[in-house]
């Protein structure tokens, strides 16, 4: 199931980069205002039944936002401003509207398919996840959801067989590297080695976890991180080293993660 998840992602990407490619073509004015919202359903079906600036123009703006008001947006008047907003903005028709017309609906269907999917599967995937006291301990730890939990469990099981964090660290291939010639160092990367797959779950984990508020260490370990010159993702790879030790110690002793209290002066 995981896997399996994993090319949904793919197919959303590929979906969500084309789609964004063809308004970027049709219509460079309405791709920032649609673009960065084609995960929420209520754009899918809104592109799915008018897929061009001609069909959006035409649809008006009353119909436009009960469209996107039925379709779960709370922001429908707002929204349905800016798309005829940068409707105005552009009066050339770009060769290839019309044909692009066709295409759009279908990717936004394909696109809301493999999304609807995606929900679907994270449901299977918790429910076998239920049963396994493992995965109630890492979802305690902020940033760690029911995806990137289950890619964990998949990678290392009960976590038993890593006798201390840094083996854990280095199986994930977490363990910073530098990259050097003789006495100069050019820089901290992350090692090409380890499972790729954990490794990815774990630096999703430390990305979300800096937007945590519930839990401020993660951001204010990052902010520290980049205030000593790190790059952002040197310093989430430091982060996600840095939650290993917190995961292998939680494995260990079978303690749920507790958010600690900052001293956010020092």
């Amino acid at each position: 199931l995981t896997g399996y998840d994993n090319d949904l992602a793919g197919e959303v990407n590929r979906a969500t980069n084309r789609l964004r490619g063809l308004l970027s073509q049709i219509h460079p004015s309405l791709e920032p205002v649609l673009g960065p919202r084609l995960a929420y359903p209520y754009v899918q079906a809104l592109l799915q039944r008018h897929g061009s600036p001609a069909r959006l123009r035409k649809l008006g703006r009353t119909r436009c936002e009960a469209l996107l008001k039925a379709h779960g947006s709370r922001k429908a008047h707002h929204l349905t401003t800016e798309i005829f907003d940068a409707l105005a903005e552009q009066t050339l028709v770009v060769p290839g509207t019309e044909a692009s017309a066709l295409i759009v609906p279908g990717l936004a269907a394909q696109l809301a398919a493999a999304h609807a999917q995606r929900q679907a599967t994270e449901q299977e995937i918790a429910a076998l996840l239920e049963a396994l006291p493992l995965f109630h301990l890492l979802t305690s730890l902020p940033g760690m959801g029911v995806r990137t939990t289950a890619a964990v469990i998949v990678a290392i099981g009960d976590g038993s067989g890593f006798r201390t964090a840094g083996h854990l660290a280095s199986y994930a291939g977490l363990a910073p590297a530098t990259k050097s010639s003789g006495t100069s160092i050019r820089g901290e990367h992350a090692p090409h080695r380890g499972n790729r797959l954990l490794k990815r779950a774990l630096f999703q984990a430390a990305f979300a976890a800096i937007g945590c508020k519930s839990d401020l260490s993660s951001r204010v370990y990052y902010d520290r991180q980049r205030a000593r010159g790190k790059t952002h993702t040197q310093a989430i790879l430091r982060l996600a080293r840095q939650r290993v030790n917190v995961i292998h110690a939680m494995i260990r002793t079978g303690t749920f993660y507790e958010p600690r209290t900052l001293d956010l002066a020092a």
